[in-house]
């Protein structure tokens, strides 16, 4: 049944083909005829489809579900409230009113706490310049309130919290030890020693002692040069993270018109500690350089015209010029041996030491010792003032040994060290070690900052 089929249909096709052959033009105009006829009713339907603009509209509202991501150990946080946190510091002039403004909160509850409680009360009490850290909500409601601040023993802090809870605001007060940590620093004299530390975000107090550790070697008024270089590691004590002061100068090393000065802290227990070279050589000096830890020799030893009497006259000491305040110290073991008031001197300490030789330190404004007291080497004495005959603030030195005066500076220069304890030189050694390797990470940065 399928061959006839096939015989049939090439049958046609063959008759069509002949066809096409003997009249093409005719065939051909049929069938653009009925292309054109087809075109002409497709043109004639398509406008009756309808217009979109037309057709209804419908809304679909469904909705998602929020997924929710848990991190262990950390509470998912409302949709409705969030933390802000923020930090200011504190001023002298300070009211409850005006820190919690400028740490943005807006809380008369929390203002009236700061007011009347006795614990909280302790933020606004003193100097200044504490730290707050406050936390509030999304009202900006107080939720906890952290400051710090130090202690009275120098190795401890005071911590304020204040929380707001379901009964209120509370408040406690905490101690904690000041953890300590090395810092690394180093910077280039351009014009002064507090000009380069202050460049290198150096504090002055660890400048003071940078000062004072090379003062047998360098005259800081005369002896610095443009491209001197030093790198110091130093104590920060820090409470919870935060450094609260700068500690001791634990190694620094000065190079000085291409000298190099060298010196890193050794404490023997039992002992007082002392800087002393690498190589294990005493930088400790048995009397200190000066009485004053960072001043200006005013009037040297000998003769010079005096202030007072208007005549040529033997000055038998070295005066130091420094504001009324300025703290004094002892430059050596001693005992004192008078603390007063007497004459021309004003108030006056004489302290007696090894080998009768004997310190007075005049004009002062404050006395802080007592006759027949102890007291060691670097120990506060007294403040510099301008009691007795004085023409303004300044501290008179005098160093005197059997009774006859000497020259305060001759002898702080000529002043023998004080040697390392033999036992103690496996333990120095150790340390020094340690603190080489800091000291060329110091320099190292200050390298690759000037690079």
């Amino acid at each position: 049944m399928i061959r006839p089929l096939i015989h049939s249909l090439t049958r046609i096709a063959d008759a069509t083909r002949q066809s096409f052959v003997k009249h093409p033009r005719r065939i051909t105009g049929g069938i653009g005829a009925l292309l054109l006829g087809t075109g002409v009713t497709a043109f004639g339907i398509a406008p009756l489809a309808p217009d979109a603009a037309d057709l209804p509209v419908r809304q679909v509202v469904e909705a998602l579900a929020t997924p929710t991501f848990e991190v262990p150990g950390v509470l998912a946080a409302s949709s409705n409230d969030f933390v802000l946190f923020r930090s200011d510091m504190t001023r002298r002039d300070d009211t409850a009113q005006s820190l919690l403004q400028r740490l943005g909160v807006v809380d008369t509850e929390a203002q009236g706490f700061l007011r009347t409680d006795a614990t909280a009360r302790q933020l606004l009490q003193g100097r200044g310049g504490r730290l707050v850290s406050v936390e509030t909500n999304d009202r900006q409601e107080l939720q906890r309130l952290t400051s710090r601040w130090l202690a009275g023993d120098d190795r401890k802090f005071s911590r304020l919290v204040i929380e707001n809870g379901p009964e209120g605001f509370k408040s406690r007060l905490e101690t904690g030890e000041l953890t300590a940590s090395a810092r690394l620093a180093s910077g280039t004299i351009r014009s002064s020693l507090f000009a380069a530390t202050d460049a290198a975000n150096i504090p002055d107090p660890v400048a003071v002692q940078l000062a004072e550790m090379f003062s047998n070697d360098i005259d800081f008024r005369r002896d610095l040069r443009q491209g001197d270089r030093f790198s110091v590691v130093y104590e920060s004590l820090e409470a919870d993270g935060e450094s609260m002061r700068t500690g001791r100068v634990l190694s620094a090393e000065f190079i000085n018109n291409g000298r190099k000065h060298e010196g890193v802290w050794f404490e023997e227990p039992g002992q007082r500690g002392a800087y002393y070279g690498f190589n294990g050589e005493s930088s400790r000096k048995f009397y200190l350089s000066s009485p004053l830890e960072f001043s200006r020799v005013s009037s040297g030893y000998g003769m010079r015209f005096h202030p007072i009497s208007g005549t040529r006259k033997a000055h038998l000491g070295v005066d130091y010029a420094a504001p009324t305040g300025t703290p004094v110290r002892t430059i050596a073991d001693g005992v004192v041996e008078f603390a007063g008031e007497q004459r021309g001197y004003g108030n006056v300490i004489y302290i007696r030491h090894r080998s009768n030789q004997t310190t007075v330190y005049a004009h002062l404004s404050r006395i802080g010792v007592r006759q027949g007291q102890k007291i060691n080497q670097g120990d506060w004495i007294g403040a510099v003032g301008s009691t007795g005959a004085s023409t303004g603030p300044h501290l008179h030195f005098e160093f005197r040994e059997n009774g006859v005066h000497q020259d305060p500076l001759v002898i702080a220069r000529q002043s023998e060290s004080i040697p390392i304890n033999p036992s103690a030189r496996a333990r120095f050694d150790a340390l020094a070690q340690l603190q080489r390797v800091k000291l060329d990470a110091a320099a190292s940065v200050q390298q690759a900052s000037a690079e």
